[in-house]
Order: C-alpha cells, then structure tokens, then sequence
C-alpha cells in the first residue's frame, strides 16, 4: 500500500509520524492528517519500513502494530491517544480539540477509545466485495473471526 505523505527525508525539522503502511484505514487517517497540517510541521513513515527499527530500537514492532506514534523534534514519543492529544496542541486546525483532549482526568478514557478503533482497523476497511484491505492479506493476519 502507498500513502502518498511528506517522508522525513524532506521535512528534516518536522516531527515524524510512524503508521501501519498496510492499513487502509490508518493511510486515510494520515493523508487527512497531512491535509489539516498546513504548515509542514509534519513527515510520515511507515512502521513497515527498515529506516523506522534503524532509527527507532527503543520502539519495538509489536508496540507500533498496537497505536501511531509521534516523534518529535525532542526525540520524544507520543503513542497512541497521547499522539493524538499532542497533535492537537501542535496543528492549529486541530486547536478545537485541544480542550476536550486535556481534561483533566480524562486520559484514560481517550486511551480506551483509541485502543477500541486501534484493534478493529483492519476490520473497518471490510466490505463483502473486498475481504481483505491490501494484496499482501494483511487483515487476514490481523482478523480474527
């Protein structure tokens, strides 16, 4: 599958966003997310990629299979519903979700919820005429009936 999005390579001051290349679903989330990133603050790689273990140790396969990641010009790494959380204070059209987002308290809640679209996102792209999401099958490897 082929997200078509900034790659670090070409935006070396941008904080870098690590997604499941082989998810339709999590391509069309990025490509909206390049979209509302109109100041190019933003690159995309693939976890599938070799530069992402290369470049990354300390975030293992399994990890990065389980939520998106962010990481910033800090070199820190925000995963998951904290990806999202810092996303919202770092995009400006995403500034009206800020509030909801730093509720205090409401973390867990914002982690359940991205966990719960996390582990169907293979499934969200299933439809009777198209049973799997990519040519390599890879919601047959991540559905389970």
């Amino acid at each position: 599958m082929n997200c078509s999005l900034p790659d670090p390579a070409k935006r070396s001051n941008a904080d870098i966003v690590i997604y499941d290349g082989n998810c339709q679903f999590c391509c069309r989330q990025v490509e909206r997310l390049a979209w509302l990133d109109r100041g190019g603050r933003l690159a995309y790689v693939s976890l599938h990629d070799p530069m992402v273990s290369q470049r990354f140790p300390d975030l293992s396969h399994e990890q990065m299979m389980e939520q998106m990641y962010v990481v910033d010009q800090t070199n820190r790494r925000h995963g998951g519903a904290a990806a999202v959380r810092y996303l919202s204070r770092r995009l400006p059209l995403l500034w009206p979700l800020a509030p909801f987002l730093h509720i205090p308290g409401t973390m867990p809640f914002w982690r359940w919820g991205y966990r719960q679209i996390a582990v169907r996102r293979y499934r969200m792209n299933q439809t009777p005429e198209k049973q799997q999401c990519n040519k390599e099958g890879a919601c047959k490897v991540h559905i389970k009936p």
